[in-house]
């Protein structure tokens, strides 16, 4: 009987040893982000006001508020979401931890996506948690309601992944925040087009399989693309 072949242990310690420091990275971020419960409650606060300032705007009109509630849920989530986006990297910038992250073992891209991950559980996943009770407010159905929770799922993966791509290519720069804005506001418009339409579709009684799909296309693309984009501008905004 022939021996066995010996299996290379670098093989098997390698891959375990990048998502060991994926976790590292992502529980620290988490951590941070429970020390700084005031930025996270920011966002949320955000959120909850302005999707309710306009039911008080425009009055109790039941068509009105079911025909302007896919927008205005969307707009309002896609804005709180941008309200932290300018420190995902810029903290770690100024205290060192970022030229720390570039001379790891652990390839960057996969560290960026770990940062980008703790940045979406701490505000995307929190925002899609708490619209089913906002949209009350707006009287959708069960069914509508439903494709909300489901787009805003889908969608705020999508918003943290293109904004971190911003974040990364004003790290260290002056007036970030604005600047920010500007770079990213014009790349979540489809997002914000398909994400509304679903909710749209739904309350119309249409299939809104079509929208889920381009979300969950661009969330894949944008999956694979955006970790080494936010990797080369971090390498430029460090050199």
């Amino acid at each position: 009987m022939s021996a066995a072949l010996p299996v290379p242990t670098a093989s098997i310690a390698a891959p375990a040893g990048v998502l060991a420091t994926m976790r590292c990275v992502l529980v620290r971020d988490l951590r941070i982000a429970l020390r700084r419960r005031a930025d996270t409650a920011a966002a949320l606060f955000f959120f909850v006001i302005v999707v309710s300032l306009f039911p008080l705007g425009v009055g109790p009109e039941p068509q009105l508020l079911r025909t302007m509630a896919p927008g205005v849920l969307w707009v309002a989530a896609l804005l709180a979401s941008m309200l932290s986006l300018a420190r995902l990297f810029a903290d770690d910038h100024h205290d060192g931890t970022l030229e720390q992250l570039l001379l790891a073992a652990c390839p960057l891209p996969l560290l960026v996506l770990a940062k980008i991950a703790a940045h979406w559980l701490v505000s995307g996943l929190m925002l899609a948690l708490i619209s089913p009770l906002l949209a009350l407010q707006f009287g959708l159905d069960a069914s509508a309601t439903g494709v909300l929770l489901l787009s805003l799922l889908l969608g705020t993966p999508l918003l943290s992944l293109v904004g971190a791509i911003g974040a990364a290519l004003t790290v260290g720069v002056r007036g970030a925040g604005v600047l920010l804005s500007l770079l990213v506001l014009p790349l979540y418009v489809p997002v914000l087009i398909f994400g509304a339409g679903a909710i749209e579709a739904s309350a119309a009684g249409l299939g809104s399989a079509g929208h889920f799909s381009l979300l969950a296309a661009m969330l894949l693309v944008a999956l694979f693309l955006a970790p080494w984009a936010c990797a080369a501008a971090l390498r430029i905004a460090l050199d």
